[in-house]
């Protein structure tokens, strides 16, 4: 088992805690010092600090928590496990509250191995947190939080809660490649919002793990952060937090069996947001988490989209590629993300005039027709109309971890529809 240690820069490591026995300790909210150390979030406290921002100490409690998270995962190699995938994780943070955080070690330590597949085991130490001076404190006065990301449901999601008279603050992951897009999107959007943009900016010794399957926990915290730094939360009223993305997306059904194993992010899926909301209920923070798409394929949301003038404009601009760093910030246009992108654009029945790497799928070689995902893509859409979708499905849709899964079922098939009508268009299916 790896033992990680994280501590923030202003607090020394304890002597109990920095030992030989440590395979990393990790400065939170700092710089290392030495270069066999780790460092995460070194920006973070001053611009919320710059920004006067003063949320509530069980928020920056979490955001250490995934931080750390967040780190421990770029830094444990899965090549270097027993079974070249499931990781044995133990790792110790501080935090202003560790009994309560004690207390929910057995959730947390679900949600994780729900997210990452790999078995965790946490532990919290005291440490303090820097307070702003009460008369230096801003309390914005927006009614919700809204992730944007740069992504086409984030753009959707943000435009159609101005639609509906809310007044979000947009919060942000920055994220290379889509930092511009974020500052255009939340700049025309309803005049303009309010933007906060943070920056985990992990840093770790040696290789790094790739898969990163935690890696939207950041963007999860920093909107529960800032929602806790709301007028409307110091009031004592509950603060909605909108994460829109669509549903199959959020669901992430592997496309073949084979594919189960290497599934990406599943921040959003509905389970681990059930279980996440029950532990912000636990710590007493009054934040409701929304996805107002779950049951929405990416099609739907585009025809949906309540001011298609603002969608017409900046769709192209958004950003979905799985890939996209890796073309040089192009979409790919053939990685499950792209197809399903590229599927919703066919529903809208809008050109869409996103510059893929892969233009032209029907080609017969393995950069277009036959690379793995448009294969796989083509092979759940045949096998759902050979065997039937919950036969295809299997455990991806069952009951025991969706609770009612029909709505589920349903827009499972209509996201699969919206595949199969895209890639029989291009010759694919």
């Amino acid at each position: 088992m790896k033992r990680i240690i994280a501590v923030p820069e202003n607090n020394l490591f304890a002597a109990d805690l920095s030992n030989d026995h440590n395979d990393l300790e990790i400065v939170l909210y700092g710089r290392r010092s030495e270069l066999t150390q780790a460092s995460v979030g070194a920006a973070i406290q001053h611009i919320v600090q710059r920004n006067r921002l003063n949320p509530a100490p069980r928020a920056w409690d979490l955001l250490s928590i995934v931080l750390s998270v967040i780190t421990a995962d770029m830094h444990v190699l899965r090549s270097e496990s027993p079974d070249g995938w499931t990781r044995e994780i133990e790792l110790c943070v501080s935090v202003s509250d560790p009994e309560f955080w004690m207390s929910q070690q057995k959730l947390l330590e679900e949600q994780l191995q729900f997210l990452t597949t790999d078995v965790w085991k946490l532990s919290f130490v005291k440490c303090s947190l820097p307070l702003l001076p009460a008369s230096q404190i801003f309390k914005p006065d927006q009614d919700c939080i809204v992730l944007l990301s740069g992504g086409l449901d984030s753009l959707i999601g943000a435009i159609d809660l101005v639609a509906l008279d809310k007044h979000p603050y947009a919060v942000s992951q920055v994220a290379q490649g889509d930092t511009n897009q974020q500052r255009l999107f939340a700049s025309r959007i309803g005049g303009g919002l309010a933007h906060l943009q943070l920056n985990h900016n992990a840093k770790c010794r040696g290789p790094h793990e790739r898969s990163q399957r935690p890696r939207s926990l950041a963007f999860l915290a920093y909107g529960v952060l800032l929602a806790t730094a709301l007028k409307r939360y110091e009031e004592d009223a509950n603060v909605n937090l909108y994460i829109c993305e669509n549903g199959f997306i959020s669901i992430n059904p592997p496309l073949t069996v084979s594919r189960l194993g290497s599934l990406s992010t599943r921040t959003t899926h509905p389970y681990f947001l059930q279980l996440f909301q029950e532990l912000l209920s636990n710590a007493e923070l009054r934040v409701t988490i929304a996805n107002p798409y779950q049951f929405i394929t990416k099609g739907e949301m585009l025809l949906g989209c309540k001011d298609q003038s603002l969608l017409h404009q900046h769709a192209h601009e958004s950003t979905s590629c799985g890939r996209y760093a890796r073309n040089g910030y192009k979409h790919c246009g053939r990685c499950v993300p792209c197809l399903i992108r590229r599927a919703a654009f066919h529903k809208w029945d809008i050109d869409d005039h996103t510059d893929y790497v892969y233009e032209d799928l029907s080609i017969p070689d393995r950069n277009h027709a036959e690379y793995d995902d448009v294969r796989a893509a083509a092979m759940a859409v045949q096998s759902v109309q050979s065997v039937g979708l919950e036969n295809w499905a299997g455990p991806a849709l069952s009951s025991a971890i969706l609770h009612q899964a029909d709505p589920y079922k349903s827009m499972v098939q209509r996201g699969l529809d919206e595949l199969a009508a895209f890639l029989k268009t291009v010759g694919v299916a």
